[in-house]
């Protein structure tokens, strides 16, 4: 971080961390009924998604949207990816938990409705449901002039697992290795943040001068989040101990699977986006790794004679670190708050 130069946080572009923790915990608070009779939640809450017994089998549920890259889009004038990264969102927090999604349903509100923009939007979902391989059953769209500014894109994922195959983290312990899988980009967290370097230093149109062939930053903040459909193969030839999908909040989601500690020593190299974003913004370290994926959007934790499996499915994958005995997220032996 250069001296003497104002750092650029995400709470100052607009999104405080720490106050959506205390409101989903408040929110939280007040959800205390469970349902009586058969098919009972199977699972507390704090993963990545919700499960009910459903006899020998979990059923599992987890909803999520594409958030202010909607308005990326919408200042590009190309809605064509944004579908993916709604599916996406959803999907990649229910392989964690080796979870296979099967069915989507999708909740659009918007002031205005355009057929152009609803045509690209749903080439999107078809695409993120052929990758993920889910059947799109249903959703809703509303009109909510005077109540929402633009469009929103949401949707909820249906899942399925055997009880005994659903993998929660507990398994993890000290000595195991923490395997990272690269992203494709911003993917759908931090666009707040990168939106607002981007209109002070640059523009969206303007071209990015990285190695991205041509891209303009507006291309290079649609680039679609990736996918990581090929879990479901893993786990069938890999004793996975826990997983996490890096959405908002960055490296701090890995204390949801377990007490033990996550120390990061060799993290994946960040696309070049991410560096220009720091340089302009002053932005330390630990910011940019609490706010955004940094080049590593999935992580694998298992035992060291399992890294060939890991490799063997994801190519691109590398060891950045190791489960230690003290509990925390740690960044180059320096712990994260």
């Amino acid at each position: 971080m250069t001296e003497n130069m104002t750092e650029k946080t995400y709470k100052d572009a607009g999104v405080d961390i720490d106050l959506e923790a205390l409101a989903v915990s408040t929110l939280i608070s007040k959800l205390t009924f469970q349902r009586k009779g058969e098919i009972r939640p199977a699972s507390g809450s704090g993963h990545f998604a919700g499960m009910v017994s459903f006899g020998e089998y979990v059923l599992a549920l987890a909803t999520d949207g594409v958030g202010t890259k909607m308005l990326v889009a919408d200042e590009m004038q190309n809605w064509s990816t944004v579908g993916i990264d709604c599916i996406a969102m959803n999907v990649n927090d229910l392989y964690v938990m080796n979870l296979e999604p099967i069915a989507f349903v999708d909740y659009i509100a918007t002031d205005s409705l355009s057929l152009p923009q609803m045509e690209q939007i749903g080439e999107g979902l078809n695409r993120g449901a052929e990758l993920s391989n889910i059947s799109i059953i249903g959703g809703e769209t509303a009109t909510l002039k005077g109540m929402v500014t633009g469009l929103d894109l949401a949707g909820t994922v249906l899942g399925i697992q055997k009880q005994s195959d659903v993998i929660t983290g507990e398994k993890i312990i000290p000595g195991d290795l923490i395997m990272g899988v690269p992203s494709s980009g911003i993917h759908s967290n931090g666009l707040t943040l990168a939106r607002s370097l981007v209109h002070t230093h640059a523009g969206m149109h303007e071209v990015f001068h990285g190695k991205t062939h041509g891209k303009t930053y507006g291309e290079e903040l649609l680039t679609p989040t990736r996918i990581y459909h090929e879990v479901l193969s893993l786990t069938k030839i890999c004793d996975v101990h826990g997983m996490c999908h890096i959405t908002g909040g960055g490296l701090l989601n890995l204390k949801r699977l377990s007490k033990y500690g996550f120390s990061i020593t060799d993290p994946l190299p960040p696309q070049e986006i991410y560096s220009w974003m720091q340089k302009m913004g002053n932005i330390s370290d630990f910011e940019m790794y609490k706010t955004f994926n940094m080049g590593m959007g999935y992580v694998i934790i298992v035992p060291p004679s399992e890294e060939y499996h890991i490799k063997s499915v994801f190519s691109d994958a590398q060891v950045v670190g190791v489960v230690t005995d003290t509990a925390g997220v740690f960044l180059r032996d320096k712990k994260m708050e």
